[in-house]
């Protein structure tokens, strides 16, 4: 060390020379971060234990809220529920002209209107009518309706004059729009309709929750209890499972 830096460590009241136990000490530190690196990549990671629960055995998607559903192959299961290509679950909804929903529980003939996906196009039939296509983006000049479900408010895009027609024309009792949800406009708040769940979900226009599952064993047991069978089309699931026992799906909790 020189002699400038003796005297400036002097000045500070610090020895010329670091006592030899400092050096010890950082030695030492540096044994032991070393060997805590070691011993982190030695130790072999924890598994987690995956148990089979059951089967998927079917998808269903429901581009309309209380129209038929659409059987995919596969699907993407996102925060706002199934996807396939374009094609969303409960994105489309028909609303009354004041911008409140018509579901088939205001209109029944709404679960006669099946659709299929060809194109990136969404295409209605029901009994009596035209088939429409309808594509399964709208231009964002079409007009912005404010929509109302279950005392919630809810933005949607309108589907243009056709559509709107075809299902007036279908339901015959008024005048109704067809509009979609865009994945930039704000979702419902599933937990202002069930303050019980154990998540607060953002849903375009389910009820009040992103996915629906069921099982085979549910309904086997179902119908066993009732005198008219039912269908599992009748309670509109998006995923079937097989393979487990009845009503497990209701017991089914998120692990992290």
């Amino acid at each position: 060390m020189g002699a400038s830096s003796s005297s400036a460590l002097a000045r500070l009241g610090l020895p010329a020379r670091p006592p030899r136990w400092l050096g010890v000490a950082v030695l030492g530190l540096a044994a032991v971060a070393l060997g805590a690196v070691a011993w982190r990549r030695a130790w072999p990671r924890r598994r987690r234990r995956l148990q089979q629960v059951g089967t998927v055995a079917k998808l269903w998607i429901y581009p309309v809220k209380s129209c038929k559903g659409v059987p995919v192959s596969e699907a993407e299961c996102t925060a706002m529920g199934l996807r396939s290509g374009n094609l969303r679950d409960r994105f489309w909804l028909v609303i009354k002209e004041d911008g409140h929903m018509v579901t088939a529980r205001q209109e029944p003939r709404l679960v006669l209107v099946s659709i299929t996906y060809e194109n990136n196009c969404l295409i209605f039939k029901a009994p009596d009518m035209d088939q429409l296509v309808l594509p399964s983006k709208q231009p964002s000049s079409n007009k912005l309706h404010n929509c109302r479900i279950f005392g919630l408010d809810i933005k949607g895009r309108d589907c243009g004059n056709e559509a709107a027609q075809w299902f007036t024309n279908f339901l015959k009792t008024e005048v109704y729009r067809l509009v979609q949800f865009e994945t930039n406009m704000k979702g419902r708040t599933s937990r202002k309709l069930v303050p019980t769940l154990d998540q607060n979900y953002q849903v375009a226009y389910p009820d009040c929750c992103p996915l629906l599952i069921m099982t085979d064993a549910s309904l086997v047991d179902l119908n066993t209890r009732i005198e008219k069978k039912m269908k599992m089309e009748n309670f509109r699931p998006n995923i079937v499972v097989t393979g487990c026992d009845a009503f497990e799906e209701a017991s089914a909790t998120r692990r992290d």
